[in-house]
Parts: structure tokens; C-alpha cells; sequence
């Protein structure tokens, strides 16, 4: 235990007798900083609050620093009709959009199905290095987007997986919340952006028993260090290989200058249909809630 808390961290660590690989990663004031910037409903913040520990699990196993990891839902007739997160070198960010009436009249705490209705997650990696890039589709099945995520792993990467979020309020109402990744692969860690993997493992099952028993609460105590969780589950392994750590912070990539580059696209007539009353154009990021007041007549 520590009295510095362990939050905005993403930690991975390898088992190499076993064949596999794990992250473990705890959010706190990037949370606050991303929740913040909408008065989002207890049930809305929740949701937001597991999709982005998953985007920071899930993109913390890029190996391209200039990589993307985006998490988007497709829905039909549900409360949420639109959640998208994404991470890129150790930022993340993340926007809900719901119906405010549908939520309302829905019990305090809706399941994923009511949420969603019939809904699937995509899961996309954009690799800046090469080019290329990789998308799986997975219903929103099971009771948590955490069993989705697991779920694309299974079924569009062929990856035995075990996903696991804890997350709480402290006494001042700020949001804590912590992730586990583990996965199974015999393909080795270097090599192949996307390895795939045979399923029924013996040594898998060993590590998925072990990753089972982590306790939501641990995942999301500040006061126990990610290396610590990890010994704790893995101490009595041959070897277990703690990676470098990686900073999480909150990170909005709108600038002005890449809206005005954006606007300054439209014909002239077009840019003062847009603006209001005193040739102003507000652009609202619908990320972090910043408006950017634009003069129409101005943009180049």
C-alpha cells in the first residue's frame, strides 16, 4: 500500500511460461476532467465511466505510439444513442448521447439491453505507421460492455480474453475506476500486430482462473499500486515481466485551428447561413463542451 494514490496509469506485464499478457490500468482525475464536462445522469456515467477504463485497456496494447483505438456503438431504440471513446498515445476521451425522456422513464439503474435495445460495439485500431486498419463487430450481449469487449476478442481476433472493470465514488463524489486485461498468446508478444490463437489452453485456463479472482474494489483502490494487484494475483508464476508504465490523461484534439481549416472549406455564402445574428459561427465540441465562436466574413 502507498499514500500517493496510483491513478491515470496503465501498467502491462507478460507471463512468458504461461503464454500470456495483461494490462492493468486505474482512472481517476481523467475521469473527472472527461465527466465533468457533461451534468451526465448517474446511469449515463457509469456507462461512459466503464467505456473509457476499456479504451484505456484496450489501447494500451498498441504498440504504434501514434496508433488509434476507437470504441463506438451501433443501436436501435434504445436509451443511448450514440457512445464513442477513443485513445491515441495515452489520451482518451469519450461522449454519450442519450434520450434524456426515454432515461427518465426507464428503472435507476438500466441494463445494457435497455440502454442499448439490440445494439452492437465496433472496435477499431487505426495503425499510423502502416497504414492499416482493423475493425470488429460484436453484439451487446451479456450484462456489462466489459463481456462485449471480451467478446470481440473471442470472436473477431480468435484471442482467448478475460476483461474485468471495477469503479466507485470516493467520499467527494470523484469517480475511481480500474481495469484488468489478460490474454492468451502463444504466438509470442513481439511480432504480428494482430495474433491469433488457437483455443484450450491449459496454461490459458490457469491465468483466466487467476484473473477471475480479482476483486472489483481492488481494481479501483488508488491506494494499491498496479504493481502490487499484479503480484497479487501472479506471485506465484515462474516469471512475470512488469512492462514501463504509461501516463493516462484526458485529451481533446480540437484546436482551433483545425476548425477553422474545417469551416474555411465552405463557400462564403454557405459559412454566413451558419452563423447567427452577429456573423458568429459557435462550434461545440461535443467531447469536452467548448464552444469556438468563429467570425464567418474571417475565415480564410
Amino acid at each position: 500500500m502507498t499514500d500517493t494514490p496510483d491513478l491515470d496509469r496503465a501498467l502491462g506485464f507478460t507471463i512468458p511460461d504461461r503464454h500470456a499478457r495483461g494490462r492493468v490500468v486505474r482512472l481517476g482525475p481523467t475521469l473527472d476532467a472527461i465527466l465533468s464536462a457533461h451534468a451526465y445522469p448517474p446511469a449515463i456515467e457509469k456507462l461512459l465511466t466503464e467505456a473509457l477504463t476499456l479504451t484505456a485497456l484496450i489501447g494500451a496494447t498498441l504498440k504504434d505510439p501514434a496508433g488509434q483505438l476507437t470504441m463506438q456503438t451501433q443501436t436501435q431504440d434504445g436509451i443511448v444513442t450514440l457512445l464513442v471513446c477513443d485513445w491515441r498515445g495515452g489520451e482518451v476521451r469519450g461522449y454519450v448521447q442519450f434520450d434524456a425522456d426515454k432515461l427518465a422513464a426507464g428503472p435507476a439503474d438500466p441494463t445494457l439491453f435497455a440502454l442499448f435495445g439490440p445494439g452492437y460495439l465496433a472496435i477499431t485500431f487505426d495503425l499510423a505507421t502502416t497504414g492499416e486498419r482493423y475493425q470488429g463487430i460484436v453484439p451487446l450481449d451479456g450484462d456489462t460492455l466489459a463481456e462485449a469487449a471480451q467478446s470481440y476478442f473471442y470472436q473477431s481476433e480468435q484471442i482467448p480474453t478475460l476483461v474485468r472493470v471495477g469503479m466507485h465514488k470516493d467520499d467527494a463524489g470523484r469517480c475511481v475506476a480500474g481495469g484488468l486485461l489478460l490474454q492468451h498468446l502463444p504466438e509470442g508478444e513481439e511480432g504480428r500486430e494482430r495474433l491469433h490463437t488457437k483455443l484450450d489452453h491449459p496454461e490459458w485456463e490457469h491465468v483466466e482462473a487467476l484473473g477471475r479472482t480479482i476483486a472489483a474494489d481492488e481494481l479501483a483502490d488508488p491506494a494499491l499500486p498496479l504493481e502490487t494487484l499484479i503480484w497479487r494475483l501472479f506471485n506465484e508464476e515462474s516469471e512475470v515481466r512488469v512492462l514501463e508504465a504509461q501516463g493516462v490523461s484526458r485529451g481533446c484534439r480540437c484546436t482551433v485551428e483545425h476548425i477553422r481549416s474545417v469551416l474555411a472549406r465552405f463557400p462564403l455564402e454557405q459559412r454566413l447561413e451558419m452563423a447567427d445574428a452577429d456573423g458568429v459561427i459557435a462550434v461545440d465540441c461535443a467531447f469536452c463542451s467548448t464552444v469556438f465562436p468563429m467570425k464567418a466574413d474571417e475565415l480564410a
